[in-house]
């Protein structure tokens, strides 16, 4: 091996306490833990204060995670990561022992079927299999406030999404509770979001509603489009799922949106008969009688689209980007605040 050649970024400088949590999917305040408790820590700190982890530091972690995920002591799994070699036989126990399931490698996110993914993908896998909703919770606030809410979402939560569904329909029911958990913490995420927008959206703008067709219970990816326009400053009317066709038509004519929403999953639920009514439906007074534009969003739209004129994004950044133009139009054309 060439000693010259130039050496990765990583292997020079270190990777931060952070990034290695999100890695590895454990709270960054464990690791700050394990280092104080049994010097499972970097070799070297950054103008000796600021914690940086190489290669060979992150190695020794993913020993770490490895033996205590499979049922082994801190102590005794620290000692054993250190020495690069597995714990001793146990002795024998002095009170029942709960099984556990067989080690999986560390980089292989539990089980999980991930593709190529980014790392952040397996550790919130990782988190997500041990059923730890503190790490959850702090990795995919932290995953938003570097990365932001299109790129964590298109680029870590719907690939764990997409690998825990695929482990869910390949295992039974085994990880039904998984699924669960990480979807809740996904949902409050997203949220957490639209909460903490900084930018109100005008009083007299005409609102962007998001409904998914009857019969669809996936949400997610709509209240990821929610986040998003809250971000952007847009007003959103948020329905969720399954959402009776009555009901979603009589919203269009109270609030006369500048778009709607319609989410189908699959095919089967992909409702064209109430797309091109929503489309089709008018409000305002004789003489100035408005109408909305529909997006079609999600892989049960596959196929033409029901009517023309009627949008489909490709994905969240494609969709945010289509509504704030439809709302910009909307503004520059004068909207009334309030329909009738």
């Amino acid at each position: 091996m060439d000693e010259s050649a130039p050496q990765p970024a990583e292997a020079v400088h270190g990777v931060t306490t952070g990034a290695v949590a999100r890695r590895l999917g454990v709270a960054p305040t464990t690791l700050r833990s394990w280092d104080r408790r049994y010097g499972i820590g970097p070799a070297a700190r950054e103008d000796g204060r600021h914690r940086r982890w190489t290669p060979g530091d992150i190695a020794v972690l993913q020993e770490m995670c490895r033996l205590t995920s499979s049922g082994v002591p801190p102590a005794e799994a620290a000692r054993a990561a250190r020495a690069g070699s597995g714990p001793a036989a146990p002795t024998a126990p002095t009170a029942p022992v709960v099984p556990v399931a067989p080690a999986r490698q560390p980089g292989s996110g539990n089980g999980l079927p991930f593709g190529d993914v980014r790392q952040e993908c397996r550790g919130l896998g990782r988190a997500a299999v041990r059923l730890d909703s503190p790490t959850m919770d702090e990795m995919l606030g932290s995953l938003i406030s570097e990365y932001g809410l299109v790129t964590t979402w298109e680029e870590v939560m719907v690939p764990t999404l997409h690998a825990v569904g695929r482990k869910w329909e390949t295992s039974g029911d085994q990880y039904v509770e998984v699924e669960h958990l990480l979807s809740w913490h996904v949902s409050t995420a997203l949220r957490r979001v639209g909460i903490g927008a900084r930018s109100a959206p005008p009083a007299n703008a005409p609102a962007i509603l998001l409904a998914c067709v009857p019969g669809e219970q996936h949400t997610l990816p709509l209240e990821a489009l929610t986040a998003g326009l809250a971000e952007l400053g847009l007003p959103a009317r948020m329905f969720g799922a399954a959402v009776p066709p009555e009901a979603l038509v009589q919203a269009v004519r109270r609030t006369g949106p500048s778009a709607v929403v319609l989410w189908a999953q699959a095919r089967s639920t992909a409702h064209h008969a109430l797309a091109r009514h929503i489309a089709d439906t008018a409000w305002g007074v004789k003489g100035a009688r408005a109408r909305t534009t529909v997006l079609l969003a999600g892989p049960g739209w596959a196929g033409p689209p029901p009517a023309p004129g009627m949008l489909r994004p490709g994905g969240l950044r494609e969709a945010l980007a289509l509504l704030r133009g439809l709302c910009a139009s909307a503004a520059a054309a004068g909207a009334p605040a309030q329909r009738s």
